[in-house]
């Protein structure tokens, strides 16, 4: 896509919708993030009173089509709204559109019964409760969930799940799980596992604990065993046999939603890279006049423009119907990479203070880092990609950058 193009999208209604998310975020997010970074009640009543007022404003639910009680703009809208949402941890939660709830309510729409969007997707969509997606096993490679471990034996009308899950993020406040198992284990390795709903205050569902992660002593990534969890079988989501599948329709559009994030925390950490450049002196003058910060700059600005517009590109080919599985794969490894250079370069330019939590870049830098494994790491999307395009060849045909 094209830059001209690019520029073409961004249409009167984009622009009011932005204007209002960016007024939004001045005056209810930023001003607020210490207090959110305190956690406790003062917090949590706040974010409720936050969401509340979104809903007034009719942002609410941007990922979600408007009969499942979302805003219903699609992808390519999404990502002009959801990188200035990106900017801080704390937005997506306000609009509705937080990680790992965003992904299970998309699965829930398009596989869930009936019964199953009354009962779990509708008060997920409407912020009443939370949510956890559990499929990362500690002693299999989250990058290929084909290896799983975790069993859902079928006894009469139930399922008996039993194993062992980490990293189900937000775990300890939701109230249900989508948990991936392994129910055929004899199948196509495509066709062995399922997507099961399991409520959270079933006995068999026992969180071990909260994972140390990155120096955060308790952080919302949890490690969770099934023990002879049962749950109905008309819990299922979709048919047996079906979890390879779902999941990759959660994690596809859930690749591109944390790019578009991304993109907010690139942007946030560069303004505050140049404003830094600008304001600190030594040696004789501002660090801005010094060519190594100047480079960091230039590079920085080029590799954010060239994330923006494939994200863009991969979200518009989403629109259209179009397969974008490489587009998706392209913009999760390097979004992930410059996400971490940038905000590397950015801790740089503040020196001492960059690594203190007197700003928000010692959270992302810590944050960023993570973003180059979940959702498949850098290395595998880098095979999918080269698979792909060497397979177009193979096939005697060539590669088209479009």
């Amino acid at each position: 896509m094209a830059e001209s193009q690019l520029y073409t999208l961004i249409t009167p209604e984009i622009r009011e919708l932005r204007a209002k998310t960016k007024a939004f975020m001045e005056e209810y997010i930023y001003p607020n993030e210490p207090v959110f970074r305190k956690a406790g009640p003062e917090a949590d009543e706040l974010m409720k009173s936050l969401r509340q007022r979104v809903k007034q404003l009719g942002m609410w639910a941007p990922h979600m089509p408007k009969e499942a009680g979302g805003m219903g703009i699609g992808f390519l809208k999404y990502v002009f709204m959801n990188e200035i949402l990106g900017r801080s941890f704390w937005a997506p939660i306000a609009f509705g559109c937080q990680a790992p709830d965003s992904g299970n309510a998309e699965i829930l729409w398009l596989f869930g019964t009936e019964e199953q969007k009354e009962r779990w997707l509708k008060p997920l969509v409407n912020g009443d409760i939370y949510s956890c997606f559990s499929m990362t096993e500690p002693h299999t490679p989250g990058s290929d969930p084909t290896m799983l471990d975790t069993r859902a034996i079928r006894d009469g009308d139930e399922w008996v799940i039993n194993g062992r899950k980490w990293f189900t993020s937000g775990a300890g406040r939701a109230a249900f799980a989508i948990v991936m198992a392994v129910t055929d284990p004899d199948a196509h390795p495509h066709r062995r596992a399922t997507m099961i709903i399991v409520p959270t205050d079933n006995p068999g569902f026992k969180i071990v604990r909260s994972i140390p992660v990155m120096g955060e002593e308790h952080s919302e990534h949890y490690e969770v065993v099934y023990e002879n969890c049962r749950v109905p079988i008309t819990n299922t989501l979709g048919q047996p046999g079906d979890g390879f599948l779902i999941a990759q329709k959660r994690l596809g559009p859930g690749r591109i939603h944390h790019c578009m994030r991304w993109l907010g925390q690139c942007q946030r950490a560069f303004e505050m890279m140049c404003r830094r450049a600008l304001e600190r002196h030594a040696f004789g003058g501002p660090l801005a006049d010094k060519q190594a910060i100047q480079w960091m700059i230039a590079e920085s600005a080029a590799e954010i423009q060239a994330f923006r517009l494939l994200t863009m590109h991969a979200a518009a080919k989403i629109d259209r119907g179009e397969d974008a599985r490489v587009e998706i794969s392209l913009i999760k490894f390097y979004g992930a990479e410059v996400l971490n250079r940038v905000i590397d370069r950015a801790v740089q330019v503040h020196g001492a203070l960059g690594v203190t939590e007197d700003t928000p870049l010692s959270m992302m830098f810590r944050q960023a880092r993570m973003g180059r494994i979940y959702d498949g790491a850098d290395e595998v999307h880098k095979m999918v990609v080269a698979r792909r395009i060497l397979n177009t060849f193979r096939q005697g045909q060539v590669y088209e950058f479009e």
